[in-house]
C-alpha cells in the first residue's frame, strides 16, 4: 500500500532548541553578554522559572532593554561561530531530516541564528536538505520571516507548519495563520508551550514524524528526557 502524503507541504523549522541542543551553550554565554552589555546575570537558581516564560518576560527580568538587543543578538552569533564545534544536534535530528525530505515535504529554516552558523551546526548534508532559509532574523521578528518563506516557497499558510520550542515561536505562527507543533525538548518547559494551545505538543523524534508523516510511532524513541 503506497505511504499517505505528508501532512503538510512545508515545515519551517526552527534551529537552536528545536535542531539543535544550544540550550547549555546559551546559558554561559548570556551571563557572558550581562558582562559585556550591562543587564543582569541569570543565576542557577533562575533558570527553570526563565524557561516557563516568553522572550519579552526574560528581557524585562534581567533588565535587558529592546534597543540593546540588536547589538547584543550580533555578539551572540559571533560568540556562537567561535563555539560552534561544541554545538551538536539533538540525536534522532539526522534521521529525521532525511525521512521528511524523502517524503516530498519541502524543509524551511527560519532563525535568528547567521546562516553561516546554521549551516555549519546542521553540517552539509542536513543543510541540502533545506530548500529555503530566513536567518538572521531579529527575535521578534520571526513573522515576517515565515511570510517570506511562504512566499518563497508559494505555499498557503494552510498547508505548512512551524515547528519550535519557544513562546514567540507560538505566537509569530499564530499571527500569520500557521499550524504550530512545539518539541518538549528546547529552552521552554513543556508546560508553557502546552499553554499556547500547539497543534501537537511533541516529546521525541518518532513523535515529530508520526505528526508530520502520519506514521505509528516506533515504540522506542529518543524521549525528550533523552535529549540531553
Amino acid at each position: 500500500m503506497p505511504a499517505s502524503p505528508p501532512a503538510y507541504r512545508l515545515a519551517i523549522f526552527d534551529l537552536d532548541g528545536t535542531l539543535a541542543d544550544s540550550l547549555g551553550w546559551f546559558l554561559g554565554a548570556i551571563n557572558l553578554m550581562a558582562g559585556r552589555h550591562r543587564f543582569r546575570r541569570v543565576e542557577a537558581h533562575e533558570v527553570d522559572m526563565l524557561r516557563g516564560q516568553g522572550a519579552r518576560q526574560i528581557l524585562a527580568h534581567v533588565g535587558l532593554p529592546l534597543w540593546k538587543l540588536p547589538a547584543v543578538t550580533a555578539d551572540m552569533r559571533r560568540l556562537m561561530s567561535r563555539d560552534i564545534a561544541t554545538i551538536r544536534l539533538f540525536p534522532g535530528v539526522d534521521d529525521a531530516l532525511a525521512q521528511l525530505d524523502a517524503s516530498g515535504m519541502a524543509l524551511a529554516l527560519a532563525t535568528s541564528n547567521s546562516r553561516a552558523n546554521a549551516e555549519r551546526i546542521l553540517g552539509p548534508q542536513n543543510s541540502a536538505r533545506f530548500r529555503h532559509f530566513a536567518c538572521g532574523s531579529a527575535l521578534f521578528g520571526k513573522r515576517g520571516k515565515y511570510e517570506k518563506l511562504l512566499h518563497q516557497a508559494g505555499v498557503r499558510a494552510a498547508e505548512a507548519v512551524s515547528i519550535g520550542d519557544e513562546i514567540r515561536d507560538a505566537e509569530a505562527a499564530r499571527a500569520c495563520g500557521l499550524d504550530f507543533a512545539a518539541v518538549a525538548w528546547g529552552y521552554t518547559l513543556p508546560d508553557a508551550l502546552q499553554a499556547t494551545a500547539p497543534r501537537a505538543l511533541l516529546h521525541d523524534m518518532d513523535e515529530l514524524l508520526a505528526f508530520l508523516l502520519g506514521q505509528k510511532p516506533a515504540s522506542a524513541g529518543v524521549h525528550a528526557s533523552a535529549m540531553r
